[in-house]
């Protein structure tokens, strides 16, 4: 499943790696500024609350992550029944990245093990959240994405953080979940430091999903006032001539 986990790396090839987890977008716009500075309020909260409580901010900030591709999948499903289009594969790709938020959650359960207080924290950020980021998602397709984007880059940082507390010892390990072995696939005598390896991957590749789909939008966005303005120069071209 992760290339770091199972794999014996050069050291060449570890900051080839490293590199890769650590993208960052640079903000381009006003929107993704706006973005950029959403997930650094966020951030800061989850910083003031948890701290170093690395499994239990992964269940709280898990509940939140796995609301986006679910909202977003279900608004495009929803244009796409209302405009008869054809989505280009979004609705099962946002989909299938909510569900693998929802086994992050899942796995975590497991391991920070969840007070009652935390589990009201839960759905009080849940139903937050899902109202907060549909209405995002109405307003500006891009900048939920790009939110998106740099959220998973910030959930990148936690979890290697997390896992440098792992390999250092300051956090002890222990076997991964049975959950986590059967969904990853992973070996029996796994530990959490592996189960923490593989969903730092899938955070990247999340973060890089969502990037390039606000590129896209960004991209349609531009292209479409380009033709507008085309259009209203032959409109008032045409009005000369006549």
């Amino acid at each position: 499943m992760t290339i770091i986990t199972h794999v014996k790396i050069s050291v060449s090839n570890y900051f080839i790696i490293m590199n890769e987890l650590n993208k960052h977008f640079q903000p381009k716009n006003f929107s993704d500024k706006v973005a950029l500075s959403f997930t650094k309020f966020l951030r800061l909260l989850a910083d003031t609350f948890f701290k170093k409580r690395y499994g239990h901010r992964a269940v709280v900030l898990e509940t939140v992550a796995a609301v986006p591709g679910m909202v977003a999948g279900m608004l495009i499903h929803l244009k796409s029944l209302r405009k008869i289009e054809d989505d280009k594969g979004w609705i099962k790709t946002l989909l299938d990245e909510a569900e693998n938020e929802r086994m992050h959650l899942m796995t975590f359960i497991h391991v920070a093990k969840p007070t009652a207080v935390e589990r009201f924290i839960i759905m009080i950020a849940q139903f937050i959240f899902i109202l907060t980021y549909g209405i995002i998602y109405l307003v500006s397709q891009r900048t939920a994405h790009r939110i998106v984007g740099y959220f998973e880059e910030e959930a990148v940082f936690s979890y290697t953080e997390y896992l440098n507390e792992l390999e250092a010892g300051t956090i002890p390990d222990q076997p991964a979940p049975e959950i986590a072995i059967n969904y990853w696939n992973l070996p029996l005598h796994s530990t959490l430091k592996d189960v923490v390896r593989v969903i730092r991957d899938d955070e990247a590749g999340h973060r890089d999903v969502n990037h390039k789909f606000a590129d896209i939008i960004n991209l349609r966005n531009t292209k479409e006032v380009i033709n507008k303005k085309e259009n209203l120069k032959n409109d008032n071209s045409k009005e000369a001539t006549n």
